[in-house]
């Protein structure tokens, strides 16, 4: 019997070894559920973790709330130039100014959404989201905006003029398995606000909307523009006019932000720092840390300590538009020899030769010929990489030679894996010289390549936990500055769990008063935490995602109820507690299942987030079910917990009968205020012709007159305890 594949997009089955599906086209690949790896048709096991591949149940759309970035772009005037034309003269123009746009915006990040005429509107932060789309977005719509006056210049007869607008929100994205990114469905106001700039845009010009400036304008230079007028507004839209970008791709301006509760992580790269100088000999750092714990903000202060007693270059791998697969150490070239951007390639390869002739005795032609091959300035080819990666250890010896080094790779989680053998490679084999090789990553790194630096002689990890509660409220009220109360400082440190970039951006948001420290979260660190969610295989994003709606602390029992894809689960919350997601709790409150309970409450919010609300329903109503099945005729106990799973279930009758129950026993309790509080709620449910309604509200002026008295009746037992 001839061996099939089911597709796992529409359930045709195909012939083993297709590479796409006959029935819809799309790719046979399958997705490792252990490991997320994608793998070729006809394996049975996974190429990169060995775990056994099954083909996957056919999954149909769905549905996800997501923060996007939209850009729109339209040409000017074009409709009535159009009506001229011939159709195949029309197509000759739209063709290349089409590929051209896709070029851009997916050089960036970003997708085609769709095709309008002659208007183009691309998608970031859909389907997978990368922590800095509005960023992304901007610079695409920069980009497109600099193309095409160079379409013109090379075409005279184009004279192609455009209007682009950049707007941030939140959207519901509908995915289609089996289809391309692009075919994403997207809907939300944030595209009719992106169109609506877009007509109000100048010519040739990028409008951006709030949100998009708010997140972007400490990396892009922005223009100040008049509010709009526009149609379907009531109020009057902010915008502003992108100009050009102030950094590189991936950095992020640099605040002054205090330094504190690092000391330790500190005195570990002092103590490398020490080796390298005592022992003349290469030593390996690397800063490890999630986005925004402060592996910059750590190595500026090591740096600074340092000062003028060691020559410092500084490299970074670039998220997208790198030049080379060693863009950090060609920073460190271009800073040596002097080279800027601007420069002719035939300056440039004049100035590494000079300065590579200024260190070096003997040999300086060819170690030069070597360096400008690495870092892309020459076309010329050499026998093997051990040949450039030599040179550049001759290089490095030289340089520190006359002055102890420190080399600095930012972001190497995104570096190729040639920057990454060339930095092991000047760890292990640079002799009699004083280096430090000072590298930053995110844990992304150790799952890429779980072996770093375990073969050199001298390697140290640094890892970066959150800051601590007191750490991070000294934090947060030194960055809201006099007026700060330690009230909010406190609230604010909380809401953060310690990452300094978001107390900052907290911060920032409140001092600006766009929200209070307990609501929203700004857009930037949304974008951040959904990127995290976004890298995960996706089995395990699921179980994130179900296990939101449950709560802070969830069961096993309760996934296995709600979740529909509930195998392997053991495993997956394995892996979640493994990449510091989750943790098992050692004592569970359900007999024989096990507890578990989200590490960071900010993943747990995201993830919830995203999903969209008809999922939201099923889930509550899930949980509510499970519960009840666990809690039997000890269900009491449980009622607040059941009353807002079945009001998010969007069951209100079920609701008020919890928020009763609980509201009668927090009265029992004499927790007055609460029972109060659970009233009020069954309340606020209840319509108006609801024949329990006087009942309840009377129970509930009882408590709040209770709750009033409570203090005084303290105070008189006091008084008497104290006149004996």
């Amino acid at each position: 019997m001839t061996e099939t594949q089911v597709c796992t997009a529409c359930g045709q089955e195909n012939a083993a070894g297709q590479a796409f599906c006959g029935a819809c086209g799309a790719s046979m690949d399958l997705i490792c559920g252990s490991c997320g790896a994608e793998n070729q048709a006809g394996f049975k096991f996974c190429g990169r973790c060995g775990a056994p591949l099954t083909s996957s149940p056919v999954k149909s759309a769905f549905e996800e709330r997501r923060v996007i970035t939209v850009v729109f772009a339209d040409l000017v005037g074009f409709t009535s130039r159009a009506e001229r034309m011939d159709p195949e003269d029309l197509r000759s123009i739209l063709d290349p100014y089409y590929r051209r746009l896709r070029a851009e915006l997916e050089a960036h990040g970003g997708t085609v959404e769709k095709f309008i005429g002659d208007a183009v509107m691309g998608v970031f932060g859909a389907p997978v989201a990368h922590g800095d789309d509005p960023e992304r977005g901007v610079r695409a719509a920069l980009a497109i905006r600099d193309a095409v006056p160079q379409m013109n210049a090379a075409a005279p007869d184009l004279d192609l003029q455009l209007r682009i607008a950049v707007n941030t929100g939140e959207a519901i994205v509908t995915f289609t398995p089996g289809a391309t990114p692009s075919e994403a469905m997207v809907a939300g106001d944030v595209v009719n606000t992106a169109s609506r700039l877009q007509s109000s845009a100048p010519v040739n010009g990028v409008l951006v909307g709030e949100e998009t400036y708010r997140a972007t304008r400490t990396v892009i230079n922005y223009d100040a523009v008049e509010p709009l007028t526009v149609k379907g507004k009531r109020d009057p839209v902010q915008a502003w006019l992108a100009r050009d970008c102030s950094m590189l791709p991936g950095v992020r301006a640099r605040r002054e932000t205090p330094f504190v509760g690092r000391a330790s992580e500190l005195s570990a790269i002092d103590a490398a720092w020490a080796r390298a100088l005592d022992e003349r000999s290469p030593q390996l750092v690397t800063v490890l840390g999630v986005p925004g714990i402060g592996k910059s903000r750590l190595a500026d202060e090591f740096l600074g300590s340092v000062g003028a007693s060691a020559r410092v270059l500084k490299g970074r791998s670039l998220p997208y538009g790198a030049g080379s697969g060693y863009e950090a150490f060609a920073q460190h070239v271009m800073q040596i020899a002097g080279i800027f951007d601007t420069d002719p390639t035939p300056v440039a390869t004049r100035k590494l030769e000079e300065a590579v002739a200024d260190l070096v005795d003997e040999g300086s032609p060819e170690l030069a010929s070597h360096i400008a091959i690495l870092v892309g300035l020459a076309d010329d080819e050499v026998a093997d990489r051990r040949t450039l990666f030599f040179s550049v250890r001759r290089l490095v010896e030289e340089l520190a030679a006359k002055q102890p080094l420190v080399l600095v790779f930012e972001d190497i989680h995104w570096a190729d894996s040639g920057l990454l053998d060339l930095i092991e490679t000047l760890g292990s084999l640079v002799e009699d010289a004083p280096v430090l090789l000072l590298t930053l990553a995110r844990p992304d790194l150790v799952d890429s390549r779980p072996n770093w630096g375990s073969g050199l002689r001298s390697s140290t990890a640094v890892v970066l936990d959150p800051l601590g509660p007191k750490v991070a409220e000294e934090l947060a009220l030194r960055l809201l500055g006099q007026g700060g109360l330690a009230e909010r400082a406190a609230r604010l440190a909380e809401t953060s769990e310690g990452n300094p970039l978001f107390i900052e951006e907290l911060a920032a948001s409140v001092s600006e008063h766009a929200t209070n420290a307990d609501e929203k979260l700004p857009t930037s660190v949304r974008n951040i935490i959904a990127a995290r969610l976004d890298a995960l295989p996706e089995r395990e994003r699921g179980v994130v995602l179900a296990a939101s709606a449950i709560g802070k602390v969830f069961w096993l029992g309760a996934l296995e109820r709600i979740h529909a894809d509930g195998n392997g689960l053991h495993e997956l919350l394995d892996s979640l507690e493994h990449r510091g997601l989750l943790r098992r709790e050692p004592v569970s409150r359900i007999a024989g299942d096990a507890q578990y309970a989200f590490k960071h409450m900010l993943i747990r919010e995201v993830a919830y987030e995203t999903l969209p609300k008809a999922r939201r329903r099923d889930l509550h109503a899930g949980a509510a079910a499970f519960i009840e099945s666990v809690a039997g005729d000890r269900s009491a106990e449980w009622a607040p917990i059941l009353a807002l799973h079945f009001r998010l279930a969007e069951e209100p009758e079920r609701a008020i009968e919890y928020l009763l129950v609980a509201a009668d026993q927090a009265g029992r309790g004499w927790a007055k205020e609460l029972a109060f509080d659970f009233y009020n709620r069954a309340i606020e449910l209840m319509p108006e012709d609801d024949i329990r309604l006087r009942d309840v509200r009377l129970k509930r002026a009882v408590a709040e007159q209770m709750a009033y008295h409570i203090a005084d009746a303290e105070r008189l037992r006091r008084q008497r305890l104290a006149q004996g």
